[in-house]
C-alpha cells in the first residue's frame, strides 16, 4: 500500500531538488501542522518541536518527490491526501519505544498480587480482560500474555483476553507479525523464552517469533485516543504507559476519565513512571507506584 502511495505521489509532483538537504518549514506551515496534530491526535507540538518535525518529514518529502513542506501540507489537507497520507503522518509524529518486560515491577505486582487476588474471587472468576493502550509493536501485550499464561498454567479455569491498540498502522503490522530480533529478548525470563518463543529454522536469521500459545490470547486494532472507544465490555486491567506524556494536562485528565469508565470497580490502571495523576479528579486509589485501583 505504501508503494502505491509513493507512486501516486511521484506521478503527481515534480522531482525534488538535487542533493536534498534538511528543508526548513515556515512558521505558518508549522502552525497548520501543529494545530492539526493536536486536534486530531491529541499530541502536543510546541514551537520547540519544529526542527524535529522538519527532520521526521524529510523522508516523506523525498518519497513523494516534493520540494518543500508547503507542497506536502497542501497535499495532506486535500481530500486525497487525507485518505492516502494521514497514516504516514501518524507514523512520522508518534514515538514508538518499547521492550519486553519494560518496567518489570509492574509485571511482578501483576503476577504476585493482582492475579492471585482475581483468582481468589471464586473457582471460575470468568475471563480477565486486559487492554494494552498504545501497544506499539506488541512487546507489552505479548509480555502480558506470557505472564497471564504462566498464571493460567497453575490455576485451571483461569482465562484471559488481551486487546492491543495503537494509532500507528505501521507498528500494528509489526505486532501482528510477532517477529522480533533476538537482541530484544534479554529481559524475558528463561522459562518464558522456552515456552513462548520460537527460533527461526534458518540459524543465520537472528529473530524469534512469539509462539501461538501466547499469540492466541492477543488481538490488535487501530485506535486514536481522540475518538470514541468503540469496543464493548468492561476491563479488569488497563496498561497505558508512557503514552499520555505527549498530551497536554487537560487531554490527559479527559483520557484517564474515559479509561476509568471502561474499568470494572476494583480494576487496575498501570501508567508510566514519567506520568502522574496528581491533582486529577479520578475514581482511583494508589496501590503501588504508578499503579491504581478503580474505586
Amino acid at each position: 500500500m505504501a508503494d502505491e502511495k509513493n507512486r501516486t505521489g511521484q506521478a503527481r509532483h515534480s522531482a525534488p531538488q538535487s542533493g536534498m538537504q534538511l528543508l526548513r518549514m515556515s512558521d505558518r506551515t508549522f502552525e497548520r501542522f501543529s494545530e492539526f496534530i493536536k486536534t486530531e491526535l491529541g499530541i502536543k507540538m510546541p514551537a520547540s518541536k519544529k526542527t524535529l518535525l522538519e527532520a521526521r518529514l524529510q523522508k516523506r518529502l523525498r518519497d513523494l518527490c516534493m520540494n518543500n513542506h508547503d507542497e506536502y501540507c497542501d497535499y495532506l489537507f486535500s481530500a486525497s491526501g487525507m485518505e492516502e497520507e494521514l497514516a504516514n503522518l501518524v507514523d512520522v509524529v508518534t514515538t514508538n519505544t518499547t521492550d519486553f518486560f519494560r518496567e518489570p515491577k509492574h509485571f511482578e505486582l501483576l503476577a504476585r498480587t493482582i492475579l492471585p487476588e482475581i483468582s481468589a474471587r471464586g473457582p471460575s472468576p470468568g475471563r480477565v480482560n486486559i487492554w494494552s493502550a498504545g501497544c506499539s509493536s506488541g512487546e507489552e501485550p505479548y509480555t502480558l500474555s506470557m505472564v497471564l499464561s504462566e498464571h493460567s498454567r497453575l490455576n485451571p479455569g483461569f482465562s484471559f483476553s488481551i486487546l492491543g491498540t495503537d494509532i500507528s498502522t505501521q507498528v500494528l503490522r509489526m505486532a501482528v507479525r510477532a517477529v522480533y530480533p533476538e537482541a530484544k529478548i534479554g529481559p524475558i525470563p528463561i522459562e518464558c523464552r522456552k515456552r513462548y518463543l520460537l527460533r527461526s529454522k534458518d540459524h543465520t536469521r537472528k529473530v524469534v517469533r512469539i509462539a501461538k500459545e501466547a499469540r492466541s490470547h492477543v488481538r490488535f486494532r487501530r485506535l486514536n485516543f481522540m475518538e470514541p472507544f468503540t469496543f464493548d465490555g468492561q476491563l479488569d486491567i488497563i496498561f497505558c504507559r508512557n503514552v499520555v506524556i505527549y498530551f497536554d494536562r487537560k487531554t490527559q485528565e479527559t483520557l484517564f476519565s474515559r479509561f476509568c469508565r471502561k474499568l470494572i470497580p476494583g480494576g487496575y490502571l498501570f501508567i508510566g513512571h514519567s506520568e502522574s495523576l496528581a491533582g486529577m479528579d479520578l475514581p482511583l486509589e494508589l496501590v503501588a507506584p504508578t499503579v491504581y485501583r478503580r474505586i
